[in-house]
């Protein structure tokens, strides 16, 4: 079913990213597919137990944020303005002559406006009330990047903020699939912000054990499946995708970069913070996803994992993709070796870049990965760099805390005209070595 739409899929027709590897999609896509680590040393966090994390590099709202005071919005709200306007703009959509009234906006954020909320809250404690700031609610509550997108886009329809921790943007993404599919809506903006590289949360996630502790080597931190890995690396950043029902992509005669065909909602219901050790969850959440798109489980080509780089999470996911797809793997890869853990951002940025696999055809490596850890062995891991494979369906996979899974599947939208392969494919085969780039 390669290439068109199935019975409900819907057209992703615009993509907007933010992340520490560009302030925009071309250049994300480029630095994923490079496969190097964006880890630096952060001023910001300077003295505390982890003080290297991935920042958006050069990211200036006064260019990329939209209206005349950007500096009003908290750092994750700027991130999905700017996203959502390069999908929008991607989409072909003008706001200034859509119908609001059918347009919804979905975003997902773990925290909101955590850095505005770290700064006031060090005023109200050091200099008084008078010197907190009257925006400092607006700032910090997590739905306001959805409200003020929503003010930014003239969007009239539901106006929503999804929070499952760092299944969030994924979250979204399906949310928005429900509304588009039962007619809440003709166009849906969704996908999930979060800038969570502060002291507060730095420090919370180190006294956790949760982040690397590789200062020596930063950009080789983040270590997603290796059996050296010893923690995720925090990040930054924003993703947005803008979908349609096909039939209203058609009649605008709008690109389609790939169609959401399915997704599966899941919960672990076993610990606040640590997985299920066999991946009942996500395995199930993968199964829905598959389902839900009309599909067999031998027709995923490709898994984007989670892979956050943690021991337990990539021990629990590898146990989840052996027990759905058995001895013969999809091709698994990883982002957060690159752009590190974008929090409630990290499952619309990937639902992106697995877009963008299936648009192209193009699989991007696991950077960091020099020895795969045994439970994962059996894997398809990609790494070395990126490899050229024809896809059927891609899964996005996303977890969070609380027990949260999220999964999305994808199928590649139409090729582009070839007139000298008179609009053919080429057959797909996964045993092949050519299609592997190996």
């Amino acid at each position: 079913m390669s290439g068109r739409a199935g019975n409900g899929d819907l057209a992703v027709t615009g993509i907007g990213l933010v992340t520490p590897a560009g302030a925009g999609t071309a250049q994300t896509w480029a630095g994923v597919c490079a496969g190097r680590g964006t880890a630096a040393e952060d001023p910001a966090l300077a003295g505390l137990p982890v003080s290297f994390s991935c920042r958006v590099p050069g990211f200036d709202p006064r260019i990329r944020v939209p209206g005349a005071r950007p500096w009003r919005h908290d750092r994750f709200t700027q991130f999905a303005l700017a996203a959502a306007g390069e999908a929008v703009a991607d989409a072909g959509l003008d706001p200034a002559v859509w119908d609001g009234s059918r347009v919804a906006v979905v975003l997902g954020s773990a925290a909101g406006g955590v850095q505005t909320y770290e700064d006031q809250s060090r005023k109200l404690l050091h200099t008084g009330p008078r010197s907190v700031s009257p925006l400092t609610l607006p700032g910090f509550l997590p739905n306001m990047a959805a409200g003020q997108l929503a003010i930014e886009l003239g969007a009239h329809g539901a106006v929503l903020h999804t929070a499952t921790a760092c299944a969030s943007g994924a979250t979204a993404i399906a949310l928005a699939a429900v509304l588009l599919r039962t007619d809440a809506c003709d166009i849906a903006v969704a996908g999930g912000a979060d800038a969570m590289v502060t002291p507060l949360c730095a420090t919370a996630f180190a006294r956790m054990g949760a982040l690397s502790r590789r200062h020596g080597s930063p950009a080789a931190a983040s270590r997603p499946f290796d059996a050296a890995r010893d923690g995720f690396v925090l990040a930054e950043g924003a993703g947005v995708l803008v979908m349609e029902r096909d039939t209203d992509a058609a009649a605008r005669r709008a690109p389609v970069h790939a169609w959401l065909a399915g997704y599966g909602l899941t919960a672990d219901a076993h610990h606040q913070v640590v997985p299920d050790p066999e991946g009942h969850g996500l395995r199930r959440a993968m199964e829905q996803a598959v389902r839900t798109a009309g599909a067999a489980p031998h027709e995923v080509d490709h898994v984007n994992a989670h892979g956050t780089g943690t021991p337990l999470n990539d021990r629990t996911e590898a146990a989840a993709v052996h027990k759905l797809f058995g001895a013969d793997s999809p091709s698994v890869t990883s982002a957060k070796g690159v752009i590190g853990h974008t929090m409630g951002a990290a499952g619309a940025i990937e639902a992106a870049l697995t877009v963008l696999t299936a648009k192209h055809r193009l699989v991007p490596p696991i950077a960091n990965l020099q020895r795969p850890e045994p439970e994962s062995r059996g894997l398809d891991l990609v790494s070395g760099g990126p490899r050229r494979q024809d896809i059927r369906l891609a899964l996005s996979n996303s977890a969070g805390f609380g027990g949260h899974n999220a999964v999305l599947a994808f199928r590649p939208g139409p090729p582009p005209p070839d007139p000298s392969h008179n609009g053919a494919r080429p057959a797909h085969d996964r045993s092949h070595a050519s299609d592997r780039g190996e």
